[in-house]
């Protein structure tokens, strides 16, 4: 359960202002079809972090555990700089016209999230953790979590909040998880 909640929670806050957030609102504005832009971005995520979190167990086995821990902090705080940068995107709606929402959808945000720090967050997850499956599970609902409330949400608040103060405060957070991560915090947890 645990690895489930920290997944869900990195990955939650690690989307807040991220460029696919931003996609779903502008899906959700453009299209106006809330349930086919859901759908692909849960199936996208899937994939995507299905595809991640291998990466992650696989590097699990292959690196030694202490350059493991080290390479797990420097990434956290890696997102946590990442984090402090606003994401923009492309407003290419042409593939939605061709294939519709749904597919629209779903390669727009499986594209959006290669080399994405939501994707590098599942890695390092699924390489800290045991059961991959449970990670790629977390960051899934991580996912939902931010994305799905805008995708309700459009366009209509989306200049209202305080993307600043919501983007400084998850890079502290994912400092504070670089740091624990270096010291060998929660280092037995997963294992």
């Amino acid at each position: 359960m645990h690895e489930f909640l920290v997944s869900t929670g990195v990955v939650a806050l690690a989307e807040i202002g991220d460029k696919t957030q931003l996609l779903a609102f502008m899906l959700a504005a453009r299209f106006k079809k809330v349930w086919p832009i859901v759908l692909g971005i849960l199936c996208a995520t899937l994939v995507n972090h299905g595809l991640a979190g291998a990466v992650g167990a696989l590097a699990a086995r292959l690196i030694d555990a202490g350059i493991l821990r080290w390479l797990l902090g420097l990434s956290f705080i890696g997102m946590a700089v990442w984090t402090l940068i606003p994401d923009r995107i492309d407003d290419d709606q042409s593939t939605a016209t061709r294939n519709g929402v749904f597919v629209a959808t779903f390669i727009s945000f499986f594209l959006a999230e290669m080399g994405d720090k939501t994707q590098f967050a599942t890695i390092a997850l699924a390489a800290q953790y045991s059961l991959p499956w449970v990670v790629v599970a977390g960051t899934t609902f991580g996912m939902l979590i931010a994305d799905v409330p805008a995708v309700f949400i459009g366009d209509r608040l989306g200049e209202k909040l305080p993307l600043k103060a919501i983007r400084i405060t998850a890079a502290l957070m994912f400092a504070a998880l670089g740091v624990a991560a270096l010291l060998g915090v929660g280092g037995g947890l997963g294992q």
